[in-house]
């Protein structure tokens, strides 16, 4: 979402690292490219102006001026000045502190993600604070808004609220806090209708629920696909209803990121979530320095090991690993290595998350790495017996050909994967007799081939 403001300000900081001295009119020509790439990248205008100014002011100073690497000193002030544009450091979390039941109230445009989100969040609060959560539709707008809520209650695990025809969002609301007392909730999450555009029904609609129900959190769900549109709309339901909260959706989208650039300074309400994707757990917490980082290229491993630590099946890493210690590895173990990268998402977005790596990224283009193969290899495996996954080394000619045409790949193929295969065996082979002790001793080369030499040479390992 952030790569063409990434890029630009990435190219401003290349040319200030080759300054030997950074001059007043270095750091001016130097602002007037961040201010053009910020303007570029959707980013309200006087939040540019504010950002900028504020970034001339720190930088026009002794501590980069006499700087030993100016374009560091630069690029240090200006990941600061984000992070305060975009909040300050550290997730904002739910605000929960009410007595039960909690009301959270959902508003925003049609088609901002409303529903998915509000679905999104009752699964996180279910699953990571163990809330007990209701879910109520509002919207008798929208033809079957209640039904695809109690549709999204049902994947996530929470209860929702029984449809009753011809009522009002307002006796909806009152029935939500009524049940959420009466039967133990913790949480009732209010889902209300959206429309096209910001209309005074839509408002009034929304004041008269919020003066019910007096909700703990009034969380606005933005698109950020849709730029300054989503500025403009938080501004006006701030003024109107006041947002405690936003949640940004899309952001895995192609939009140019000053939308979230803008979200804080215009409404004071901070990001609190964001959503990338339809499925349920697609949600995360909005971390300013992290987002920071990525936009300058610093990474986001905090982010990357979060995301391992919520994917990744755990138990299934550690009995791959003991086997691993213990030399054995089949097509199997293979085969759920694969399914544990797949569950991390796009390899392009995990790359995102390393520092330094928006410069492969750029010259990738627009491709996603190819990781069509690992597809291919699954195909192969699953085409395969439990005995030919167990025992590799049984699998001929016959046995080949019949795996190829029932995976649709061919020969060759499955010549590579039981060749790349072999290695891996071999290594694991190597690494059981070795131990980490050995492997300490003689250093990594010790599981090449020929423990690093060179095949018919002699001598001691290159690093042993």
């Amino acid at each position: 979402m952030f790569e063409t403001l990434s890029g630009k300000l990435s190219g401003v900081f290349d040319g200030l690292a080759k300054r030997g001295a950074l001059s007043e009119a270095d750091v001016t020509e130097a602002m007037r490219e961040v201010r053009l790439a910020m303007l570029d990248a959707d980013v309200a205008l006087p939040v540019v102006k504010d950002f900028v100014n504020k970034v001339r002011e720190r930088a026009v100073g002794h501590e980069v001026l006499d700087s030993i690497s100016p374009g560091q000193a630069v690029a240090k002030i200006v990941n600061d000045a984000l992070i305060d544009a975009l909040g300050g450091a550290g997730a904002v979390p739910l605000n929960l502190n009410a007595a039960p039941p909690v009301p959270i109230l959902m508003v925003g445009l049609q088609g901002s993600g409303k529903t998915t989100t509000s679905g999104k969040i009752a699964r996180r609060l279910a699953q990571r604070e163990r809330k007990k959560v209701l879910l109520a539709s509002l919207d008798t707008q929208r033809p079957a808004a209640q039904l695809q809520l109690a549709q999204l209650a049902e994947r996530a695990g929470v209860a929702s609220l029984p449809i009753i025809a011809g009522q009002t969002p307002v006796q909806i609301a009152q029935r939500a806090m009524d049940t959420g007392r009466r039967e133990g909730y913790d949480i009732v999450i209010l889902d209300t209708a959206g429309r096209l555009s910001i209309d005074e029904a839509l408002m009034d609609e929304v004041r008269a629920i919020r003066a019910e129900t007096d909700p703990a959190e009034t969380l606005l769900v933005v698109d950020a696909m849709t730029g300054q549109d989503a500025v403009n709309t938080a501004k006006a339901f701030n003024e109107a209803v006041g947002v405690t909260g936003v949640v940004m959706t899309r952001m895995d989208g192609d939009a140019r990121g000053g939308a979230a650039l803008s979200m804080r300074a215009i409404t004071g309400a901070p990001i609190k979530l964001t959503g990338s994707g339809e499925k349920l757990d697609a949600l995360e917490e909005f971390h300013p320095e992290r987002v920071a980082g990525r936009i300058l290229g610093l990474g986001d491993i905090a982010g990357l090991v979060e995301k391992a630590a919520d994917t990744l099946d755990h138990e299934e890493s550690e009995k791959l690993a003991l086997k691993m210690m213990q030399g054995k590895f089949d097509l199997d173990d293979y085969a759920a290595q694969i399914r544990q990268i797949n569950k991390m998402g796009s390899i392009s977005g995990i790359l995102g998350m390393l520092p330094g790596m928006g410069k492969l990224k750029d010259a990738l283009g627009d491709k996603e790495l190819d990781t069509s193969v690992l597809k291919r290899h699954q195909a192969i495996i699953s085409s395969m017996t439990r005995k030919e996954r167990r025992t590799p080394s049984i699998i001929k000619a016959s046995r080949k050909k019949r795996i190829a045409a029932g995976s649709g790949t061919t020969v060759q193929e499955i010549n590579r994967l039981l060749k790349q295969y072999d290695a891996m065996a071999s290594m694991m082979k190597r690494f059981s007799k070795l131990g980490v002790k050995g492997l300490m001793r003689q250093g990594l080369s010790a599981l090449m081939p020929n423990g690093g030499r060179p095949p018919g040479g002699g001598g001691r390992p290159p690093f042993g």
